[in-house]
């Protein structure tokens, strides 16, 4: 879940808790986009000067809500080179979870609306290889606790015709080596891709993996909170599922479904 501080959402975190517990929402964590170094998707992203603020508003909305668990997360980019960067900002403060996520194959930001049109006349399947070997590379670099809305890349509804299941379980070893889960994100049926991030196929080389995961609706306003859990509950038991993972203080505890 977001706050205004990223600058493409809305509502203050109070009305996110109040969306959440008129939901039947046991626990919410909040995990805006951090800070990073002047240049990189500036327009997105709280800057370094902001990041205290938005820690005492996730600390002044636990205060005001001292009988419903809030954690702080962070959603932090894996950006080739401010590796060191992402390190410094995570550890700067006590957060629960630290989400990982891909937004950029060089110098494009392919999930940007703007730059759908760059998806055009491309090879698909040289594209995901990029972006799961990205993804590899995220969790290789220790940095994470989850891997956020997983196959973004399809976020357009750009997928190659030919399988890629090699590029998904090889990432997905990566995932797993590092002991990381995979973010569960309904926002994906929000998109023109229709559908929940990560695929149910990549949910079953998840599973025969041992890989966990968690539930998220990438909320950008609070009437987002919650957005289609049964949905995705529904897919996780299909698939196998029996719990998802808790995070406190970046250590995990199963819950069951």
């Amino acid at each position: 879940m977001h706050t205004p501080l990223c600058r493409h959402a809305v509502g203050e975190p109070e009305e996110y808790v109040r969306q959440a517990i008129a939901k039947g929402i046991d626990e919410i964590g909040f995990s805006d986009h951090n800070p990073m170094p002047d240049g990189y998707d500036a327009a997105f992203r709280m800057t370094v000067e902001e990041f205290p603020s938005y820690i005492e508003k996730v600390v002044r909305v636990r205060e005001q809500f001292p009988d419903f668990p809030i954690k702080l997360g962070l959603e932090a980019d894996f950006h080739d080179g401010t590796e060191d960067f992402v390190y410094n900002t995570t550890n700067e403060y006590d957060f629960d979870y630290i989400i990982g996520s891909v937004h950029y194959l060089g110098d494009w930001g392919f999930d940007n609306p703007e730059n759908a049109k760059r998806f055009e006349g491309r090879d698909l399947f040289e594209l995901y290889r990029q972006y799961f070997e990205k993804v590899a590379r995220l969790a290789a670099s220790g940095l994470y606790d989850i891997l956020g809305h997983p196959d973004v890349i399809k976020k357009f509804g750009h997928r190659p015709e030919r399988p890629y299941d090699d590029l998904m379980g090889q990432a997905l070893d990566a995932v797993h080596r590092a002991g990381m889960s995979l973010d569960v994100n309904t926002s994906g049926l929000r998109r023109p891709a229709k559908e929940i991030y990560p695929s149910r196929r990549f949910l079953e080389l998840a599973r025969e993996v041992g890989v966990g995961v968690t539930l998220g609706s990438d909320a950008h306003k609070p009437g987002e909170v919650g957005h289609e859990f049964g949905a995705a509950v529904e897919l996780l038991k299909s698939v196998g599922y029996r719990d998802v993972q808790r995070y406190t203080q970046r250590e995990r505890e199963a819950v069951s479904l």
